[in-house]
């Protein structure tokens, strides 16, 4: 078998049966053998950041490692962010990158780079076939390291002239892996059911594990309130839930505030608590005995000590914990009754503080959330890339079902249009909603060409504020010269002002305008109908305006 039919014959094996990519010189013999493989679609970006990040929402919504090809370094270069996301988020991903041909890579040819060097940072590896007799073995390798916990992103670079030799080469068998069994949770059930105070802290490794329901029996045996990590990448607890108590925001101060009341924690499937802005002294407070549960045993203990650190598959170590429980925590009812109550107020409080913000554009953000919130069809998946609106947006949805919501806290921005377009690719059956700022959109602009190309149906909402707020609110919170007299500098996207109607209409998306917060509740009502994508502009208030932050 020829080393290009032993890349898609692996491909293949390993259930791929699309690649993203955005193809050069390099790649002209993967073109070339793709013309007689109708059974691997070519997915076409126009550039790269869209192409892996398209890859990285398929792979989520498929749960199967997903195949991109960057074309040399500037290729891999233009990826890097997408890389970088896929690997803070844990999403398995093998990047085919070509390189130079061999026979003059010494004399340093354009187009060529060390796309080993360039990868690295951002992936789990990035390896370069040199011969053509290692390539299946090497690509078998990234398919399995790409999956095994924590998952990521594999590169392999492949010299073009290594795909053309006439060279005969073995494609060995893949090898079927199975995850790790449960963990013993003898001792850590005892200290939780001795809790008075217990915390869940549901990590984003929950959802990737198809763990929800496990964890959810787990927290009902208990009677304990469930936080999300801060800025989690999907749905690892029910947040309609009584016991669910909202997200953990990402500062160590408010996090280590928060699990004060509590005695002890069970944090599951949680990489560290990953904060954004700094904030002096540690997350956890003292005294707080901790019962941690991962699939990587480098998490375990990572920042903070632990009581007992269990590693093992989560799905089986939660069913364990919960059959331990059973029984063993007599008030655990009442608890949830009384912390049902308590949140179910603290979300009336928020419904009703948005609904009162509703009025005609430019729209109050808390008002412009609760529109999208509420005009979601059953079964929509939201994908998020909105900084300012997105944290008001995950205060008030209420979603139950497992991937429902779709974040990256990698913070490579530009990455929410390619990841729904891929979302929606790999589950068809799913309305897909993404909720983008205009700051964020700009950086990945040329994925609405993919959506159009391949008519995929997504209705993708602009919050326009014309700013990057966010940055202006931190400054403010500073108090320093720029909140004082009032002027930021590089902060402000008008003017002039993006036309982003006419944006999404160059690349040929449909385009509209809410003019109100009503009107954006219609607009993202009718995501279930469409039969193409769809630009929705969704003006809102900016910095400044009196609107809520």
């Amino acid at each position: 078998m020829r080393p290009i039919e032993a890349l898609l014959e692996i491909a293949r094996d390993e259930g791929v049966t699309r690649i993203f990519g955005n193809p050069g010189t390099t790649e002209l013999p993967l073109m070339d053998a793709l013309a007689e493989a109708p059974d691997l679609r070519y997915v076409l970006g126009l550039q790269e950041g869209s192409v892996v990040a398209m890859a990285d929402g398929y792979a989520r919504a498929s749960r199967r490692t997903s195949l991109a090809s960057l074309h040399v370094a500037a290729g891999v270069a233009n990826g890097l962010i997408g890389m970088l996301n896929a690997l803070r988020s844990r999403t398995p991903m093998v990047i085919v990158a070509g390189q130079q041909d061999r026979r003059h890579l010494r004399q340093d040819p354009m187009l060529s780079g060390d796309l080993v060097g360039l990868a690295s940072a951002a992936t789990k590896q990035a390896v370069e076939v040199q011969h053509a007799y290692d390539l299946p073995i090497v690509l078998r390798r990234a398919f399995a390291l790409a999956a095994r916990p924590p998952a990521g992103p594999v590169l392999v670079s492949v010299p073009m002239d290594l795909l053309e030799e006439d060279a005969d080469v073995a494609v060995p068998a893949r090898s079927p892996l199975t995850g790790p069994g449960p963990a013993d949770t003898v001792a850590a059930a005892a200290l939780l059911a001795g809790a008075e105070r217990p915390v869940v802290i549901a990590g984003d490794g929950v959802g990737r594990a198809g763990a929800v329901a496990e964890l959810v029996a787990v927290a009902e045996r208990l009677g304990a309130a469930v936080h999300h990590q801060p800025m989690n990448d999907g749905i690892d607890f029910p947040t309609g839930h009584p016991l669910y108590a909202g997200m953990l925001p990402p500062r160590n101060a408010v996090i280590r505030e928060t699990l004060a009341e509590h005695d002890v924690a069970l944090i599951v499937g949680c990489h560290a608590f990953m904060p954004h802005h700094y904030t002096p002294g540690p997350a956890v407070p003292d005294g707080l005995a901790i019962v941690q549960v991962d699939e990587d045993p480098a998490e375990i203990g990572r920042n903070f000590a632990v009581q007992h650190g269990l590693t093992g598959g989560l799905a089986g170590t939660l069913r364990a914990l919960a059959d331990q429980l059973d029984g063993r925590v007599p008030d655990a009812r009442e608890r949830i009754e009384r912390l049902g109550a308590r949140h179910g107020q603290a979300r009336d409080e928020v419904e009703v503080e948005a609904r009162s913000a509703y009025g005609p554009s430019p729209m109050d953000p808390r008002a412009a959330a609760h529109a999208v919130a509420s005009g979601l069809p059953d079964g929509t998946v939201v994908v998020e890339e909105a900084i300012t609106v997105g944290l008001k947006l995950r205060a008030v949805l209420r979603q139950n079902l497992p991937g429902s919501y779709v974040h990256t806290v990698g913070g490579g921005l530009g990455w929410g249009i390619g990841a729904a377009v891929g979302t929606r690719m790999a589950d068809p059956d799913r309305p897909v909603v993404a909720v983008l700022g205009d700051g964020c959109a700009m950086f990945g602009l040329q994925g609405l060409w993919s959506a159009a190309r391949y008519e995929v149906p997504v209705a993708f909402v602009v919050m326009n504020n014309g700013e990057y707020r966010t940055l202006k609110d931190t400054l403010d919170e500073g108090g320093g010269a720029a909140a004082e007299h009032g002027r930021y500098i590089g902060m402000d996207l008008a003017p002039p002002a993006i036309d982003w109607q006419s944006a999404a209409r160059t690349f040929g998306v449909e385009a509209l305008r809410a003019g109100s917060a009503g009107e954006l509740r219609d607009a993202v009502a009718g995501v279930k109908d469409l039969a193409a994508p769809l630009l929705i502009e969704a003006p809102v208030a900016g910095h400044g305006a009196g609107t809520g932050g």
